[in-house]
């Protein structure tokens, strides 16, 4: 049997810290979409999220899949001539696949369709009407097909020459037909009063008064099947009606952990930590999925974040303009993460933003070629000239005479700054927190000076080159989350092993003013250095 000692060792080698758990979901993308920009950045944030918390010690299970139900589906498949089983095969391939060329590390990809899914949206089903929650009645509305929702009269616009849209812009159309209710009238108070008591449930704050308003506006009970098309799970006990499009479609963040077997494997993972979303599906995801969980008596997720959208060089991203950012065609063009930075670093997250070209092209030439990579390649490349390719041997009496040193402890006292934005999923605070120890190892090397170091005082010169390369150590291992690809390289240059790379091989150490038990050990050898973000030159991309 393993000694505690070497339990603990086992631990910190895998990121391991004993119970801590995160359940982290992308939204399921709908089927009769394309993957753009917009599907690639819900799920790049919860990407960032779920590797953060994988090096921070967390066990975690991280989900996206794909969305498959519906009239859309139906109607699009059978305009293809296939069957929409056929037609959600080949599209769901498409959402599958962009999260392997954006380098997503989800654990679990569920699509709809699967089995285990029906077998999850009827067992809710049934629990909810057992409960009491559902009833037979008839619907008459506004339908918008596109959005596959319901929309009130006063929610509608009248268009000029006839016809009214929904305020996603969605053509409505009125629809009379049985279907089965749930009694969503009944939860406003119970809502209001879980807002009230979980004040971080919904995230940012502006999303969360749009929500409150919402319910106190008054909730009316809930269609949630339908008659007038077939491709969608099954109502139990009622072959005439399928579920309507949300019920069937949020069950799935307790389909793929195990539901309807409520186990240890379900108790592990639920309720989840973060459900990430775009603001276009909040209310769904902070009204009716609260509603059902209460109803169906079950834990309610721990939080929504709800993020904002992107337009294209000013414009709003619609497939009639013809603008849609396709995510390979930019990955193509400036790099994974060059990308995968741009799109966390360049607004605030939560808010609106628009992605230009030329903001792209100054982020990775300023933020990444030139205060990143020209740090990495301006001391490693001196380490390689001067130390004789082996990492700088530091004394220990002297290393705090430079001021680099200074920008080595803030870099010590940097990951709990980091956690703390990651846990509210302010990125773009992460990242500048990140930079700024950058510029400062940057504006500090200027300052030392280690070249001219060299002839007057070569031990200083191994201490300014250490500090910085330590430096450089801890803020590639804290940026893996969001550019995998790059600092590997970086630690790969710095001969950091491996097992070496979780947040517990960070520090500090018990005293700001030494150096962390797991810092670079001089005079390992070192590969030749190699450049990690090149300056993008707009004419070799033409």
């Amino acid at each position: 049997m393993p000694q505690e000692d070497e339990i603990t060792l086992d631990m910190r080698v895998n990121g391991m810290t004993g119970d801590k758990k995160y359940y982290i979901t992308s939204p399921i993308y709908y089927v009769n979409d394309v993957p753009h920009i917009g599907h690639a950045y819900t799920t790049l944030a919860c990407d960032v999220i779920a590797r953060f918390k994988r090096l921070d010690g967390f066990e975690v299970h991280f989900l996206t899949g794909t969305d498959e139900h519906g009239q859309k589906v139906e109607k699009s498949a059978s305009a293809a001539g296939i069957h929409p089983q056929e037609f959600t095969d080949r599209v769901s391939k498409n959402f599958q696949d962009l999260a392997v060329s954006m380098n997503f590390s989800n654990d679990d990809f569920i699509r709809t369709t699967e089995k285990r899914h029906i077998i999850a949206a009827q067992a809710i089903w049934k629990k909810l009407k057992d409960n009491g929650h559902i009833y037979l009645g008839s619907y008459e509305g506004w339908y918008a097909v596109r959005d596959e929702a319901f929309y009130d009269e006063s929610e509608l616009t009248e268009l000029e020459g006839g016809g009214k849209v929904a305020p996603s812009g969605a053509e409505v159309e009125w629809v009379e037909e049985p279907s089965y209710f749930f009694n969503l009238s009944e939860w406003q108070e119970p809502l209001l009063n879980f807002y009230q008591e979980n004040p971080d449930f919904i995230a940012p704050k502006s999303r969360r008064n749009e929500v409150i308003s919402f319910v106190k506006g008054g909730l009316r009970d809930l269609s949630i099947s339908r008659t007038s098309f077939k491709w969608g799970v099954p109502v139990p006990d009622d072959t005439d009606h399928i579920m309507y499009v949300w019920l069937d479609a949020l069950t799935n963040y307790i389909t793929a952990v195990g539901y309807p077997v409520e186990d240890k494997s379900f108790s592990k993972w639920w309720p989840a930590n973060l459900h990430m979303v775009g603001k276009d599906i909040l209310r769904f995801h902070a009204v009716y999925w609260p509603a059902f969980l209460m109803g169906a008596g079950m834990d309610i997720h721990k939080r929504v974040f709800a993020h904002g959208w992107w337009t294209n060089e000013g414009k709003k991203i619609s497939k009639s303009v013809g603008n849609i950012i396709e995510p390979n065609e930019i990955i193509e063009t400036y790099g994974l993460d060059q990308v995968r930075y741009f799109l966390l670093r360049e607004v605030p997250f939560g808010n609106d933003g628009d992605f230009s070209r030329r903001a792209m092209m100054n982020r990775i030439n300023g933020d990444l070629a030139n205060d990143l990579g020209n740090l990495c390649q301006r001391v490693l490349s001196m380490v390689n000239k001067n130390c004789g390719g082996k990492i700088p041997n530091y004394e220990e009496e002297t290393i705090r005479d430079f001021p680099v040193f200074q920008t080595l402890k803030e870099a010590y006292s940097l990951l709990p700054k980091i956690r703390e934005k990651i846990d509210k999923q302010a990125f773009h605070e992460a990242l500048e927190e990140v930079w700024r120890i950058i510029r400062n190892a940057n504006q500090t090397i200027d300052e030392a000076a280690p070249w001219s170091l060299k002839k007057t005082n070569p031990q200083g010169m191994e201490n300014v080159l250490y500090t910085l390369m330590e430096v450089i150590r801890l803020f590639a291992i804290i940026l893996q989350p969001f550019m995998p690809d790059a600092s590997s390289k970086i630690l790969d240059q710095l001969s950091v092993d491996l097992e070496n790379r979780n947040f517990s091989f960070i520090g500090p150490p018990p005293n700001l003013d030494l150096l962390s038990e797991f810092a670079l050990k001089p005079d390992t050898i070192l590969p030749k250095p190699e450049g990690v973000f090149p300056r993008f030159l707009e004419s070799s991309k033409q």
